[in-house]
């Protein structure tokens, strides 16, 4: 049992009321009593009444409260007094999505417009070294003429109080339909200028376009994702905040390095002789150098190895320094026949030793076995690709997909 329901009769609910039947009593209420729809004192004192009983009873912790202390237990004291607590018209613009007539759900104070974003697609090599773009912006300012007021004499708009949109209530049955729509005075302006004071150079638009250049400065060492922000370079309207300008760096692949954060990576062919007795290979870096890197004599480089060069690699923002270049070596052999068999019994002397056999005792051996190319059509018949050889037209013979059925 509850201690007081007075709360309850201003909604005129039982106690055990569900929470669908409190937004209804409330909605029926609140509609009825609105000082925009009836302006009487008695409609006011009731909306508020009304306004501080749901905002209440619609809060489970705070019903619990009331319903075993009262409103004494609240710490507050009558309709409208609960500290902390939102008014009435505040309660019915969250419940509704806005208020009556002039009301608006609108966030107080101007707002921000849209941001324009645009990608600036950079080589890697701009990225290193760094690049400014001169790029040209087409834009809406405030008229110049009559800086964005749209004329002279301009009038705000008493129909829907300047907001340039109207919220009607429409009651269908048991169904309430509340909807926004642009009001027909102004036609949405929120404001009224008369024919003959419409500013002669926007016409009473009160923005015009202009086009602008902006300088984008790639830093050297700027990845891809990164934003280069024109703070309030957006597009500007009457009572808003210009948004900005926002352009985002695009990495476009390269040919020869990989970027990994702040490291490079590239792959080096070099020649069989170069990696087993040394030697010289250059690379062409991205600042524009020619890196003359040696394989020192003695220093074997075995295919997909890995080498690294300090601080070669990709410009560190803010930190300073550099990354690293990361080799992988692909080791390039001579051809078939290139050297006679007597400088090949040179080269097997000169070579690590070949690994000895280790046939097993009593091992069946075929010793017929010789390497051939690879013939590629062959190859992908085996695999289960499409071609077969001419030879086997026997047992793929007849229409294509026609199999044979086991009986």
């Amino acid at each position: 049992m509850v201690k007081d329901t007075k709360l309850y009769d201003i909604l005129g609910v039982s106690p055990d009321a569900s929470e669908q039947q409190l937004k209804k009593a409330y909605r029926l209420g609140a509609l009825k009593n609105h000082p925009d729809k009836n302006p009487s004192p008695e409609a006011a004192e009731k909306f508020k009444e009304i306004s501080h009983a749901y905002e209440i009873l619609s809060d489970d912790q705070k019903r619990d409260i009331y319903d075993q202390f009262g409103e004494e237990g609240l710490n507050g004291g009558g309709p409208g007094g609960m500290g902390g607590g939102m008014d009435g018209s505040d309660i019915f613009s969250q419940f509704f999505g806005g208020g009556m007539g002039g009301s608006s759900s609108r966030p107080s104070g101007p707002q921000k417009g849209k941001d324009i974003k645009h990608s600036i697609s950079c080589s890697l090599e701009e990225l290193y070294k760094g690049r400014t773009a001169k790029l040209a912006l087409n834009k809406t300012v405030l008229c110049s003429g009559c800086k964005g007021k749209g004329g002279k004499n301009v009038k705000k708009c008493s129909s829907c109080n300047g907001q340039g949109v109207k919220f009607i209530t429409r009651q269908m049955g048991p169904m309430i339909q509340r909807f926004q729509t642009t009001c027909e005075v102004c036609n949405g302006e929120g404001d009224i200028v008369a024919p003959k004071d419409k500013c002669s150079i926007c016409n009473g638009k009160k923005i015009s376009n202009e086009r602008k250049i902006l300088e984008v400065h790639i830093n050297p060492g700027m990845k891809s994702g990164q934003k280069i922000v024109f703070t309030g370079e957006g597009d500007q309207h009457p009572d808003i905040i210009p948004g900005d300008v926002i352009f985002v760096v695009d990495e476009k692949k390269h040919d020869k390095f990989t970027r990994k954060n702040n490291d490079l990576y590239y792959e080096c062919k070099i020649d069989l002789l170069t990696a087993l007795s040394g030697g010289y290979f250059t690379i062409s870096h991205l600042n524009g150098e020619l890196l003359k890197i040696e394989i020192i004599p003695g220093e074997v480089i075995s295919p997909g190895m890995i080498k690294m060069i300090n601080d070669k690699g990709m410009p560190i923002q803010r930190h300073g320094g550099f990354g690293n270049l990361y080799i992988q070596f692909e080791i390039e052999f001579p051809q078939d026949n290139f050297t006679s068999l007597e400088n090949l019994k040179l080269l097997e002397s000169i070579l690590p030793k070949r690994k000895e056999l280790n046939i097993p005792k009593n091992a069946i051996i075929d010793d017929s076995c010789v390497l051939s190319e690879v013939d590629p059509i062959k190859m992908k018949s085996n695999n289960g690709g499409d071609g077969y050889d001419d030879d086997d037209d026997d047992e793929h013979g007849g229409q294509p997909g026609v199999q044979c059925a086991q009986q």
